[in-house]
């Protein structure tokens, strides 16, 4: 005999009275909506800046460097790390700090929404970060080339500079997720 997890479809049940002060003080998460449709403003700004930079390299591909073509497409992937990071903090803190989307069976559903939390939040955007930091980073390194000469857009300060951010950022990731897991296995031991 096996036993399934009881489903609930039909309506939710009633949600308790709050008094005014806990009322007032949870619905306040009301006041970041503003900010989620900001980051939505945000995400069209750079659906422009794709659209530029793609037409740019599409209108002069036969003129570019092979550098230059990287370069172009580095920036491109760029763009699309920074906007995948702006739909996961959309999304994911929408949903965890303000109200449930209910997406549940829907076929478009993230699959990382479904377990998503404050703590898989941080630890999700600190990848996306060192994502967005490595792509920098390599767009740094192909130009290093230059170094030195009056061409050069950089200097050798502002490469070392950006390499210590980013080993920053990993750190910061590492001790994040350290934490993070450091928590959990207490709360079990705790709980047991």
């Amino acid at each position: 005999m096996s036993v399934e997890p009881e489903t609930t479809t039909g309506p939710r049940p009633p949600s308790p009275r709050l008094g005014l002060l806990p009322m007032i003080i949870f619905g306040s998460r009301w006041l970041q909506l503003p900010l989620y449709l900001g980051l939505i403003v945000a995400q069209c700004v750079y659906i422009v800046l794709f659209l530029k930079e793609l037409w740019h390299l599409a209108s002069h591909a036969i003129e570019l460097t092979e550098q230059e073509i990287m370069m172009s497409v580095l920036a491109l992937i760029d763009v699309v790390m920074i906007s995948n990071l702006l739909v996961m903090v959309i999304v994911g803190g929408y949903e965890t700090f303000v109200s449930r989307l209910d997406l549940q069976g829907h076929p478009d559903e993230p699959e990382w929404l479904g377990h998503v939390n404050a703590s898989v939040l941080k630890i999700k955007l600190a990848m996306a970060i060192i994502g967005i930091s490595s792509i920098a980073l390599l767009r740094t390194f192909i130009e290093a080339g230059n170094l030195g000469s009056s061409r050069a857009s950089l200097t050798e300060s502002g490469v070392m500079w950006q390499v210590l951010i980013h080993i920053t950022f990993v750190a910061s990731a590492i001790g994040i997720a350290f934490v993070d897991r450091f928590s959990d296995t207490t709360t079990r031991k705790q709980q047991e």
